[in-house]
């Protein structure tokens, strides 16, 4: 079962790290650069694509990880799959917390009709805090899980 289950994990972790890490080096410049409307059109469009795909891999990998820590057959592939877990959790807990609510209240928006007070409630600099925040746990969770299933090879 952990030769099936380890590679998934890596696959769905790598597939997470990679959007992110993508979406560091164009989507959050991208947004940042546009004028508000602008910024509410392309957000809206960007955030309704990757459901449910990112949910998937990211709690995919939290599972993963879990079972794998209570798998493995060696100490230090179970203590880095559980750091692989921590990671995830992070990330999940990063997303359901700051980001999904701003993706969905962004959702609402009419670009064409903002709201008078967006300057002082564009989200943008804070849904890209976080979102570099959970990038990087989502790729230290992948350096994690690799280094876990290289122990187990």
């Amino acid at each position: 079962m952990i030769a099936c289950l380890a590679p998934l994990v890596v696959l769905l972790n790598g597939l997470a790290a990679g959007v992110l890490f993508g979406t560091q080096l164009g989507g959050w410049p991208l947004l940042a650069a546009l004028p508000a409307d602008r910024y509410v059109h392309a957000h809206a469009f960007f955030a309704t694509r990757y459901d449910p795909a990112m949910p998937l891999c990211l709690l995919g990998t939290l599972a993963g990880d879990i079972w794998l820590a209570v798998l493995a057959p060696q100490a230090g592939a179970r203590g880095l799959f559980v750091a692989g877990a921590v990671l995830a959790a992070f990330t999940v807990l990063i997303s359901l917390t700051k980001n999904v609510p701003v993706n969905k209240w962004v959702r609402t928006l009419d670009p064409d009709n903002l709201p008078r007070d967006f300057a002082d409630r564009d989200p943008r600099w804070r849904w890209g805090a976080w979102n570099q925040r959970r990038s990087v746990l989502t790729i230290l969770a992948l350096v994690t899980n690799c280094a876990a299933l290289a122990l187990l090879l």
